[in-house]
């Protein structure tokens, strides 16, 4: 049986003005600079100012100040909202207290040649045809960032297939890899570790060490990998300082040849340009944040003159004025939007970083990570007023520029534990004191992790092994076998 009932519901929803600075806030400061060119391309209602503004431009408080309403439209449109001197947003936001009338410098700057360039370059001057030469093109693509080939012939050989209609048997692509793994630098093309280090170690001229090196990382590269030593010592009949030379040998070779290149998208990418300054200055600490370049801002007025104009046209047909009046009235809320977004944005990242500062003062003046209180998104929201969601995406992609290093806005925030004495202390003053431990063990001898657990109770820590062992991956420090030296 159908029923027809009423039901009466509450929903909250976000305004576009708030959608706006939501996605505002997420951007870091280079990303601002983008999204401002876009909208200024996108938008013809929102302009960049002129420095020299034409006359009768400012002050024109009479000619817009009243407010005009209409019954054209379901909605009321109303001139007052983007036309009056104090609502059309008329405000510059300068870097590093720069003037009106100041150019911005552009710092040129040279593509570096990528590492595929760079191989090709060399495999041209090998004796190839044509077709190989195609084979290793395609190869080098598939080349990673490391310098590593981590994929086999039959694979690419089945992809040159489909890909690019070349059908090419696996003994010639072994052939053409056999020749980049010629090319400098040298381990370049390797399939893994192993071959990357024997790459580069038989190219260097011989020596006793160096060809007992080879021996062990053709014969026992497992054993050596592992640290276990005794398992290398015995075979070879060697003397432990004769295998401290080969490992001191091995240590001075590259593991990722290719990574001396920065040619790649996502490496340029990952430049940190800090969002915050915090300095500490004889005991004070002092704030700064450079703002991104951001251009005056301002509603098109013209786009304000069309509406007026629109508004009071009694010829065009109802319809034709209803769309115009739509497309005009949604193009100046849109500039309006973006404007108080990119105002708002900058208000929300300082009391927000001022709300870390304040929470986190003794590691700002010392540097030292076992001052770094537990702090976690509800201790900043509660000082600075924002909701919990707002902290996130302002730590989100921030960094802060100190005088120790430059740090993410999340490595400040850190669970709570309790020591001995009852005070809650932060995971992260609890992470360096383990690799305060770890640092000051007897390598020969390196302690596991139930030990590890030991020495953190003796001074005042008490906690699990199995936290131990999570907080020691998470600070990509490996079990003790692997620390052990000779």
């Amino acid at each position: 049986m159908i029923k027809q009932q009423l039901a009466q519901q509450q929903q909250q929803k976000l305004s576009p003005l708030q959608i706006q600075q939501i996605k505002m806030l997420e951007l870091t400061s280079l990303e601002i600079e983008n999204r401002i060119n876009q909208e200024l391309e996108e938008n013809p209602a929102l302009e960049e100012a002129s420095e020299n503004p034409e006359p009768g431009e400012e002050g024109a408080s009479d000619e817009f100040g009243n407010k005009e309403e209409t019954n054209i439209t379901e909605d009321e449109i109303t001139m007052g909202d983007y036309l009056t001197e104090d609502d059309v947003p008329d405000y510059k936001l300068r870097q590093y207290n720069r003037g009106r009338g100041e150019q911005r410098e552009e710092i040129p700057y040279s593509e570096a040649q990528s590492l595929q360039e760079y191989l090709m370059d060399q495999l041209q001057l090998k004796p190839l045809t044509p077709k190989q030469l195609q084979i290793g093109e395609y190869l080098l693509g598939n080349i990673d960032s490391d310098g590593y080939m981590r994929r086999n012939p039959e694979d690419i050989s089945d992809d040159m297939a489909f890909q690019i209609g070349m059908d090419v048997p696996v003994s010639e692509i072994t052939e053409v890899w056999t020749a980049i793994k010629e090319l400098d630098p040298a381990g370049i093309g390797a399939a893994d570790l192993q071959e990357c280090l024997l790459l580069q170690i038989t190219r260097k001229e011989k020596t006793p060490v160096r060809e007992l090196a080879i021996t062990i990382l053709d014969k026992y590269f497992e054993a050596f990998s592992k640290h276990q030593y005794d398992k290398i010592i015995r075979p070879l009949n060697i003397t432990e300082d004769e295998l401290k030379e080969v490992v001191a040998e091995i240590v001075l070779l590259n593991p990722k040849p290719g990574s001396s290149w920065e040619s790649t998208m996502e490496t340029k990418m990952s430049h940190i340009v800090p969002d915050f300054i915090v300095e500490a200055m004889n005991g004070e600490l002092i704030f700064n944040m450079p703002e991104p370049y951001i251009p005056e801002l301002r509603v098109n007025r013209e786009y304000g003159n069309m509406l007026s104009y629109y508004i009071h046209e009694k010829d065009d047909p109802a319809q034709s004025k209803k769309e115009v009046l739509t497309f005009v009235k949604q193009k100046l809320d849109s500039a309006k939007w973006f404007i108080d977004a990119i105002k708002q944005r900058s208000t929300t990242l300082r009391k927000t970083m001022l709300a870390i500062v304040q929470i986190q003062r003794e590691f700002f003046l010392t540097g030292d990570e076992t001052k770094i209180k537990p702090m976690i998104l509800k201790d900043v929201s509660e000082i600075c007023g924002y909701d919990i969601s707002t902290i996130s995406r302002v730590s989100n992609s921030k960094y802060v520029q100190t005088n120790w290093s430059v740090y993410p806005l999340k490595y400040f925030f850190s669970e709570s534990l309790i020591n001995e004495e009852g005070e809650d202390v932060s995971s992260r003053e609890i992470k360096a004191v383990l690799r305060s431990c770890i640092k000051e063990e007897d390598k020969s001898n390196p302690l596991p992790d139930d030990v590890l657990v030991k020495e953190l109770k003796k001074k005042g820590y008490n906690i699990a092994r199995r936290t131990v062992a999570k907080y020691r991956e998470q600070l990509n420090i490996p079990i003790a076998r692997l620390r052990k030296e000779i």
